[in-house]
């Protein structure tokens, strides 16, 4: 096996190592958790054009959109995640839930989700809905 060869294996565990953390605590619910545990400081998390939402960059403002979120969703009366497929330094699921969110009543979000791992923490997040 060569160096290159044996790098990206460590690559991958590492990763898969993130992605399993990360659904384990998704399938309890814990997203905050996830943040705060699993992102890097300098972390990214882009979403479509169309999203209520901006992309932001850093940490702190990753924190920030997702106690926005929190803020205005009423009610969350199921949230799910699928287990994670690996695939060198990234790893992506599909994440939905069903909520009741002030002055839109209640939705259900689809959505594929991206994450790209580097040196043991997520740096990139993106979604697709």
């Amino acid at each position: 096996m060569t160096t290159q060869q044996e790098s990206t294996q460590e690559k991958s565990l590492t990763t898969r190592q993130v992605a399993n953390r990360f659904f384990e605590l998704a399938e309890q619910g814990h997203f905050n958790q996830i943040t705060t545990e699993l992102f890097s400081q300098e972390a990214r998390s882009i979403e479509p054009e169309q999203a209520p939402f901006n992309s932001v960059d850093g940490l702190e403002q990753i924190v920030q959109k997702a106690k926005e979120w929190q803020d205005i969703t009423e009610e969350t009366h199921d949230v799910y995640c699928t287990e994670p497929i690996v695939s060198g330094n990234f790893f992506a699921c599909t994440m939905g839930m069903d909520v009741t969110v002030q002055n839109q009543g209640r939705i259900k979000l689809d959505e594929i989700a991206i994450y790209e791992v580097k040196d043991g923490k997520i740096v990139t997040e993106q979604f697709f809905y």
